[in-house]
């Protein structure tokens, strides 16, 4: 039997609600299930408002919109992070600067940000790499002395927190996913969160193909019609009853993985021991939710033998990103504005082992004891 890398967690009402929302034959978005989920992430973050999305994607595409990103302009990023992030800003005619991660937490690397400054910066996004927290104060910091937006690709990052606040609501705009992949999940979906109530409006609008369909169905206006730039970023309801099932269920979720975890990181510590590979830091300030076990080993030959030793015992273990600045779309759209010595050992060494809310710690016992053969 295979282990795979995730599997999604069915521990709730997600039968139910789908039940309902097939029964009910609405299933077009923005219905019931929708504005639940919106009224529970809102309760959970204190974001000041949540969009569902069709997609991570999605919700950086409209943060694209929102910035009104022009040719030329600057955002900064981390090299080590999905296409997703840069694409926003490549699509808007933007160039994404690349920027090396930590060693520790291989989150963006806060000390390189301000030398990658331009008068064509205009914004700093963050990305919360396997739900552990960027240092928050000193970027936000940055941003504020160079006058700056900061928006947080918070993809992974459900659950997690930073000195207490949770990821995505530390910047003025956020996206969440909800990915299968993810700890909490809908197939595919995710949200915009709304930190600065001054983009409230235009998110509305960006999110339902440029229109003010929105305020018409709260009953502002008497009808509605085009009035800016947008697309359709509306998941289903049906997209929208799994993830309240989810939603309801994420503590759960993540106080597991969170121990899965934990467990890993001490079966593991020999390893890091033995100099063959490092694994992650948590900050003090920083709450993470499990979502990723990573180790980064030193080499990518040792990194192939370890895969290829897991998998000849039926673990999935995955790679992960490529760093950006090196591929062929990142040296057309992008720039460097750091060295990437970090990123490039990460891309070359990273391994995720399995782990899912769901799996038993005896598949955490089995990894130590493969790669004991090291």
């Amino acid at each position: 039997m295979t282990v795979p890398y995730y599997e999604p967690t069915l521990a709730g009402r997600e039968r139910q609600y789908l039940d309902e929302v097939l029964s009910a034959k609405q299933l077009a978005g923005d219905g019931k299930f929708t504005k639940a989920c919106h009224a529970l992430i809102e309760e959970e973050t204190g974001t000041h408002k949540a969009l569902l999305t069709h997609s991570g994607t999605g919700a950086l595409d409209m943060i694209g919109l929102l910035l009104e990103i022009q040719p030329g302009d600057e955002v900064i990023i981390p090299t080590y992070t999905f296409v997703s992030s840069a694409n926003a800003i490549a699509l808007r005619g933007g160039v994404p600067v690349f920027v090396d991660i930590r060693a520790d937490t291989l989150n963006l690397d806060e000390t390189l940000v301000e030398a990658a400054i331009t008068p064509k910066t205009r914004a700093i996004m963050p990305v919360h790499y396997a739900g552990i927290s960027c240092e928050m104060d000193t970027i936000l910091a940055i941003a504020q002395k160079h006058n700056l937006i900061v928006v947080e690709d918070a993809a992974q990052g459900y659950g997690a927190t930073y000195k207490g606040k949770p990821l995505g609501t530390l910047g003025a705009l956020a996206a969440l996913s909800f990915h299968a992949s993810k700890n909490v999940i809908a197939g595919e979906g995710g949200a915009l969160l709304v930190n600065d109530p001054a983009y409230r409006l235009r998110a509305e609008i960006v999110r339902e193909k440029g229109t003010n369909r929105a305020q018409f169905f709260r009953g502002e206006i008497d009808k509605y019609t085009w009035v800016d730039l947008g697309s359709s970023f509306l998941p289903s309801e049906i997209v929208a009853a799994l993830l309240l099932a989810q939603l309801e269920q994420a503590d759960a979720i993540n106080e597991r993985r969170v121990a899965l975890w934990e467990t890993y990181h001490a079966a593991l510590a020999p390893l890091e021991a033995r100099g063959l590979a490092r694994r992650a830091v948590v900050p003090n300030a920083c709450r993470h939710n499990g979502h990723i076990y990573w180790l980064v080993f030193e080499s990518g030959d040792l990194r192939a033998k370890a895969r290829d030793l897991l998998v000849a015992e039926g673990l999935t273990a995955s790679a992960h990103f490529a760093p950006l600045h090196n591929s062929p779309a990142g040296k057309r759209f992008g720039r460097t504005g750091s060295d990437m010595k970090v990123a490039e050992h990460a891309g070359d060494g990273l391994l995720r082992m399995p782990l899912f809310a769901h799996m038993e710690p005896d598949v955490i016992a089995q990894v130590a004891d493969v790669l004991k053969k090291l």
